[in-house]
């Protein structure tokens, strides 16, 4: 896997701390700094999500995909699946993430709270290699609600 990460702001204008990142699919992500009130040449624009949020949709993403794969593997109607993320992070840099909570809503035809809770476990004791990474630094608990549709 690999991944090119440019400065964008760097053409002409060596200003904003915006960046491009072209993965090794082939996709483009854009990334943003947070703007700076007292140096704002230091600061980004809030053009896109900042770099630690990219970081966190990446979990959520690839920890929702596990828990789809594992209830579908297991032959569960499941329609629909998102996972909310609140965290908190370190005060000093470096400011990692510190706490990390999952709220997962799946939705489908007869799911029982058992095997939504036993696939998000699957999810982050062996597969999701994000929360399991940033579960060297992190607290992380979850929740699970499940919704008849």
């Amino acid at each position: 896997m690999d991944c090119t990460v440019s400065w964008t702001g760097g053409a002409g204008t060596r200003s904003g701390m915006g960046f491009m990142a072209e993965t090794g699919s082939g996709h483009v992500l854009m990334m943003d700094g947070a703007p700076d009130a007292i140096k704002p040449e230091n600061g980004g624009q809030n053009l896109a999500p900042r770099p630690m949020e990219t970081v966190l949709a990446g979990t959520g993403a690839c920890t929702a995909y596990d828990v789809v794969l594992i209830l579908k593997r297991g032959r569960h109607d499941v329609r629909g699946c998102s996972v909310k993320l609140t965290t908190e992070r370190a005060q000093v840099d470096p400011k990692v993430f510190t706490q990390i909570h999952m709220h997962f809503t799946v939705t489908g035809k007869a799911i029982s709270q058992a095997a939504v809770e036993r696939a998000v476990a699957m999810s982050h004791e062996k597969y999701c290699s994000a929360s399991i990474m940033l579960g060297k630094t992190a607290q992380i608990t979850t929740s699970v609600e499940v919704l008849e549709v």
